[in-house]
């Protein structure tokens, strides 16, 4: 996969702290920056699918096995039973 350089504006404070955090984990702020956002865009993608799987079994509904009662005093009858 082709890298692509990218310009980010950010706090001094900020950029220093981070260099510090990547120094103390022995990468570098550009490679602790591109870990963070794929971690981001993978967390994204993951929710995307699980919220497209949700909407599929949505739509298609589930099967409870319900009848429609044939008149109003089986329905009552039905819920007396509970």
């Amino acid at each position: 996969m082709k890298a692509t350089n990218i310009t980010i504006k950010i706090e001094s404070d900020l950029a220093l702290e981070a260099r510090v955090l990547a120094a103390k984990r022995g990468t570098s702020l550009s490679r602790l920056v591109a870990e963070q956002l794929m971690v981001i865009v993978r967390e994204d993608q993951i929710y995307a699918a699980a919220k497209r799987g949700a909407l599929r079994r949505l739509t298609r509904g589930y099967d409870l096995n319900w009848e429609k009662p044939e008149n109003r005093k089986d329905l009552h009858d039905r819920e007396s039973l509970r």
